[in-house]
């Protein structure tokens, strides 16, 4: 055989298998089944589901912050600690307390920066009650405010939605109830936003 001819037969292999990658390639973001009834109040609902344990959830949260400075008047934005397990819930526990007391905005990010650069395990009472004294929140404030109804009830709601979303991995974000995409479904976390967007389009689209 001719190396031209090799080289035709190879291209169209090549060419062949490359198409049969493109056909396969996994949509950027897919449909719930069945969808959820969003509480957006009218707007459009984007949830974030994510564990503050979770390292790909503390690297996107950059991202998030960024992309909330063009957030839509048509969107709303919320948070969901995922609770899968006791063992993830014990920091959804602490993201409702914090929300609770009206500091989840101060220190949201600093629970995230304990967790993951200063290697504290917030989750541990006994550590999470020195951070909590250190940073200037009363330990016996939020125990009690961990106690109370509101937090139980936000608590045990966090995890019904974990269970009907179908969350089995963080983060994971949901727009409207029905669409939902992660880091690497949108091909990357530098593109998980503008496909995010995308959704909120289309839900948009829909809507109308």
């Amino acid at each position: 055989m001719s190396l031209r001819k090799v080289l035709s037969t190879l291209a169209a292999t090549l060419a062949f298998a490359s198409a049969g990658a493109w056909a396969q390639a996994p949509a950027p973001y897919e449909a719930l089944n069945p969808a959820q009834i969003p509480e957006g109040g009218g707007k459009i609902e984007v949830i974030e589901f994510f564990w503050y344990g979770c390292p790909h959830c503390y690297a996107i949260e950059p991202a998030v912050n960024a992309w909330l400075k063009t957030l839509p008047a048509d969107v709303v934005f919320r948070r969901i600690p995922a609770y899968p397990s006791d063992q993830w819930g014990e920091m959804a526990k602490v993201f409702y307390t914090i929300e609770a007391m009206g500091l989840l905005d101060k220190y949201h990010q600093k629970i995230f920066d304990a967790m993951h650069k200063d290697d504290k395990n917030l989750a541990n009472k006994r550590i999470r009650e020195e951070w909590l004294a250190k940073n200037g929140i009363d330990p016996a404030k939020y125990n009690e405010m961990e106690k109370s109804f509101t937090v139980a009830t936000r608590v045990a709601r966090a995890r019904t939605m974990t269970a009907n979303y179908r969350v089995d991995s963080v983060p994971r974000i949901f727009v409207n109830g029905k669409y939902f995409t992660s880091g690497d479904q949108a091909g990357g976390q530098e593109k998980l936003f503008s496909v995010v967007n995308d959704m909120i389009a289309r839900v948009r689209k829909e809507k109308s």
